[in-house]
């Protein structure tokens, strides 16, 4: 996690001094934790420097950050999992367009010897949770996985603060699924990333495949209008890239012969 903070410190540093992103040929892409804990990014982001030419630097952080760093001019494009805050970027003009680029789930992951057996009904997950004062690890960093834990307590009409045990990381995925497991509590996490995530312990997927979970990905490039840094070109090309049939089949095949199935379902409309 320190790594990857350096990372992304070192980069917004660098375009910080340059005065903007750079070279023309490189592009920044502002994505989810999801992306990059999952492994997905490294799998297929050779193949999209090695065929168009352009190269590209990302940080990884939740979705609201990388939505804000769209709209101060700080990312080229955008690859997230918010949808509505998505629809909203484009609306007020920081964006053309979003396009559709696949989908997992969510699932809710605790001990498995804990007091919740396993069902399909994220709400009942989360009800017996609260009602139990069980521990419960939040991301609480703004980010789509976040947002959809607290409209799931907002369905359920409580506050999920006036649990005593429930904490707020403010961290991504992995850092999450880590504290979670060290201190035996719940949390809400992508399938992509818990199936990748190797320090599993004792917890096991305790609710899955409830309506309410669904988790799509959006790419959006940055407007030029936004900021002259913007580096329109290069966040078109990667949109149309990773919409395309090279990287719609590489998604198809990552984690498919690790974990029996893929981590996410390529779902580009072209």
């Amino acid at each position: 996690m320190r790594k990857k903070l350096f990372a992304a410190v070192l980069c917004c540093f660098l375009l910080t001094i340059a005065g903007g992103h750079g070279l023309a040929d490189r592009i920044i892409l502002a994505t989810t934790t999801s992306t990059a804990d999952s492994g997905l990014l490294e799998f297929i982001l050779p193949v999209f420097e090695a065929e168009t030419g352009w190269e590209i630097d990302t940080v990884a952080v939740g979705s609201g950050a990388a939505l804000r760093m769209g709209r101060d001019g700080q990312a080229d494009v955008l690859l997230v999992h918010s949808r509505a805050d998505e629809d909203k970027f484009v609306a007020e003009g920081y964006a053309e367009a979003r396009y559709d680029v696949m989908y997992n789930d969510y699932v809710v992951v605790g001990p498995a010897a804990g007091a919740i057996g396993y069902n399909r009904d994220a709400e009942a997950a989360f009800a017996a949770i609260y009602e139990n004062g069980l521990a419960f690890v939040s991301r609480g960093d703004d980010s789509g996985t976040h947002k959809k834990e607290l409209f799931i307590w907002h369905a359920l009409g409580v506050d999920p603060q006036a649990n005593p045990a429930y904490i707020s990381a403010g961290q991504g995925m992995g850092a999450t699924l880590g504290m979670a497991v060290e201190m035996d509590a719940y949390t809400l996490a992508d399938r992509a990333t818990w199936l990748s995530y190797a320090a599993k312990g004792g917890h096991v997927i305790v609710c899955e495949k409830s309506v309410d979970l669904l988790n799509p990905y959006g790419v959006i490039p940055v407007s030029a209008a936004v900021s002259d840094k913007v580096n329109a070109e290069g966040g078109q090309a990667f949109a149309d890239w990773i919409t395309g049939e090279t990287a719609q089949a590489l998604i198809a095949a990552f984690g498919a012969e690790e974990y029996g199935e893929p981590l996410f379902i390529p779902d580009a409309k072209r």
